[in-house]
């Protein structure tokens, strides 16, 4: 049975495993026997760092090397990355690995502080007599070009204290605000920058 006369085997491959925006046009077409190949190798750095990823927090949560355990640990690892590869979702969305460890080590302590800063705002506005609230809808630029980048800006303004990321879309993240007046950009002037830079430096 011929799916795809002529076979292109690197992109058909893609197309089969759902992965064919991954995966350049201009590539000839490749004998049939390498479809596996293309397959494995249009996801390969995504399925290993999220092998890596589920196989620390297993042993963060866990701890137990007893070989049953282990056992057990590879089983459902193993299952887990056969189930996000069934459901298409090893990419750069569900094992984002384009900007490295570097939004742990340079952006994760920064906006540690941030937080800390929020929550203090947070509780005297809270705890005080009149209680000053100025709720509002503020719609923020998002200047990330990737779609990483934006995501980690949303959620960067909702796990910051008195801010919600409500919606995102294009260029624009639609922020509720607990008590603001002010530019949009001072919502989220700083923490874009910051991931900005991150993206230059991928």
């Amino acid at each position: 049975m011929r799916l795809y006369p002529p076979f292109n085997g690197f992109r058909d491959a893609g197309i089969l495993a759902g992965f064919a925006d991954q995966i350049p046009p201009s590539i000839p077409p490749t004998p049939l026997f390498l479809r596996l190949i293309a397959q494995a190798l249009a996801v390969m750095k995504y399925i290993i760092s999220l092998l890596i990823t589920l196989t620390a927090v297993w042993f963060l949560w866990s701890g137990h090397v007893e070989p049953f355990m282990l056992l057990l640990a590879a089983c459902s690892i193993l299952f887990s990355l056969w189930i996000s590869y069934r459901m298409r979702i090893v990419d750069e969305e569900g094992a984002p690995v384009e900007m490295g460890i570097r939004p742990f080590i340079q952006f994760a302590p920064w906006l540690f502080k941030e937080i800390v800063e929020s929550n203090i705002t947070v509780a005297k506005i809270i705890l005080s007599r009149d209680m000053n609230l100025r709720r509002n809808l503020v719609t923020v630029p998002a200047g990330p070009k990737s779609e990483l980048g934006k995501v980690i800006l949303a959620n960067a303004i909702t796990l910051t204290p008195g801010t919600v990321s409500v919606k995102m879309e294009g260029d624009e993240i639609l922020v509720h605000a607990l008590s603001f007046e002010g530019a949009a950009e001072d919502i989220s002037g700083e923490m874009d920058r910051r991931i900005q830079k991150l993206e230059r430096k991928n």
